[in-house]
C-alpha cells in the first residue's frame, strides 16, 4: 500500500487565477515558463491529458493504469526517447501545416489549465484553436506517428487514445469541439475535428475522478491487468535482490498457477489453429506472391522475411566467409564479470513456472 497524499497539502495551490478568456471553464495553474521540476511536481497532483488513455487501458504499449500510478506516487521510468524529442521538437510544423490546410489559426497555450470546479483536473493541450474573432474557439492536438499506423488515420479516422486526449482537453477547458492532428509516416498529413461529446465527458470526469480519489488520493494499488506496458513497467519498476523470496499464500499460488497453466494450454491451441489455417493459404497461393479474392488483395506471401544466415553459410561457405564481416559487439561476458552491479542493472527479467510444485 502507498501512501496516501495529505489533501490539503495536495490542492495548496494560492490564490486562484481568473478563468481565461480563451477557456470557459479553466484558470491557469502553471505558466509555461515555469522550471521543468514545477511542472512535473503539477502533473503528478492531477490528471492530465496523456493520464486519461494509460488509465482507461487504451495507451497501447506506452502506458497503462499502472504507469499512471506509479508516475502519480513519483516512480516515473521514463527517462525520454528520440520519439518523444522529434515529437515535441516538429509540433510548431505541425502546427503551421494544420493551419496552412485548414485556415483555422493556432496559438500556444499559456502553460498548464486547471479546471475552475475539479483541482485534479488539468491539461496541457498542445495548441488552441481560432476559428472565429475573438477568444479560442478549440484545442488542437498534435502527434506524429510510424507509417506502422497508417490504416488507423485514413477515411477520417482517428485512433482511440488521441481521441480520447482532445476529449479531455474539451472537457477542462470548455470547449465545444477540438482538432486532432498526425503527421503520418513522415509524409502523410492528417486531421479530424470532434465536436464535444457531453456524454463522453461526463463518463471521463467520473472514472478519471473515482480513479484518481482511490489511486492518487487514498494511494491504493490499482489491480494486475493484462497489458503489455504494465508488463514492460514490471520488469523495469523493482531493482532485483538476488535469491530473495516473497511468500506468498498457499491457495493464491495454487490459483495462479492453475490459471497460468490452463491459458497456456489454450495458447498452444490456438497457435496450433493459427498455423493450420496459415498453412491451408500457403498451399493455395503456391508459387506466388499475392493472393486476390474478387479482383482484391486478400493476402500475400513474399519472399521478404528473415534472411537464413545458417543455412547459406552450409550451403554456400566460399561466399559466406566473402560476405562475412567483423562488427563491434559488446562484450557482455566480460561486463557480467567485471561489473556486475551494472550488468544486473540492464538484464531482464523473466518469469518462470515450472511445470512440477505446490
Amino acid at each position: 500500500m502507498t501512501t496516501a497524499y495529505d489533501l490539503p497539502t495536495l490542492f495548496d495551490l494560492g490564490e486562484p487565477s481568473p478563468v481565461l478568456p480563451d477557456a470557459p471553464t479553466a484558470r491557469l495553474l502553471l505558466p509555461s515558463t515555469a522550471s521543468r521540476a514545477d511542472w512535473e511536481a503539477t502533473r503528478r497532483l492531477g490528471i492530465g491529458g496523456a493520464d486519461v488513455a494509460g488509465i482507461l487501458g487504451l495507451g497501447g504499449k506506452w502506458t497503462s493504469p499502472r504507469h499512471v500510478f506509479e508516475e502519480k506516487h513519483g516512480r516515473s521510468t521514463f527517462k525520454g526517447n528520440e520519439a518523444a524529442e522529434i515529437g515535441t521538437e516538429i509540433e510548431p510544423f505541425l502546427a503551421h501545416l494544420f493551419t496552412k490546410r485548414t485556415g483555422i489559426r493556432t496559438a500556444e497555450a499559456p502553460g498548464t489549465l486547471v479546471h475552475v470546479d475539479h483541482d485534479w483536473m488539468r491539461v496541457n493541450v498542445d495548441r488552441l484553436t481560432f476559428g472565429r474573432l475573438g477568444p479560442a474557439s478549440g484545442v488542437l492536438e498534435l502527434k506524429s506517428r510510424s507509417e506502422y499506423q497508417a490504416d488507423q488515420w485514413e477515411d477520417g479516422a482517428v485512433p482511440d487514445a488521441p481521441a480520447i486526449q482532445c476529449h479531455w482537453g474539451m472537457a477542462v477547458g470548455g470547449w465545444d469541439h477540438g482538432f486532432v492532428a498526425a503527421l503520418v509516416g513522415g509524409n502523410k498529413f492528417r486531421w479530424v475535428r470532434l465536436e464535444r461529446d457531453e456524454e463522453m465527458i461526463e463518463y471521463l470526469v467520473d472514472y478519471c475522478g473515482r480513479w484518481f480519489q482511490q489511486h492518487v488520493v487514498e494511494g491504493i494499488e490499482p489491480p494486475a491487468d493484462g497489458l503489455e506496458a504494465t508488463s514492460d513497467l514490471l520488469a523495469k519498476l523493482w531493482s532485483v535482490k538476488a535469491e530473495t523470496i516473497a511468500e506468498i499464500g498457499v491457495d493464491k499460488a495454487k490459483e495462479l498457477r492453475a490459471r497460468h497453466a490452463e491459458i497456456k494450454a489454450r495458447e498452444k491451441a490456438v497457435a496450433e489453429e493459427l498455423r493450420l489455417v496459415e498453412t491451408e493459404m500457403k498451399l493455395l497461393t503456391g508459387e506466388n506472391e499475392i493472393a486476390k479474392s474478387g479482383g482484391k488483395p486478400a493476402w500475400t506471401w513474399k519472399a521478404n522475411g528473415n534472411f537464413a544466415h545458417k543455412q547459406f553459410a552450409t550451403a554456400h561457405p566460399e561466399l559466406a566467409a566473402e560476405y562475412t564481416h567483423l562488427v563491434p559487439a559488446l562484450d557482455v561476458d566480460r561486463l557480467k564479470e567485471e561489473q556486475p552491479e551494472k550488468y544486473a542493472e540492464f538484464r531482464a527479467r523473466r518469469l518462470i513456472v515450472p511445470a512440477k510444485g505446490i
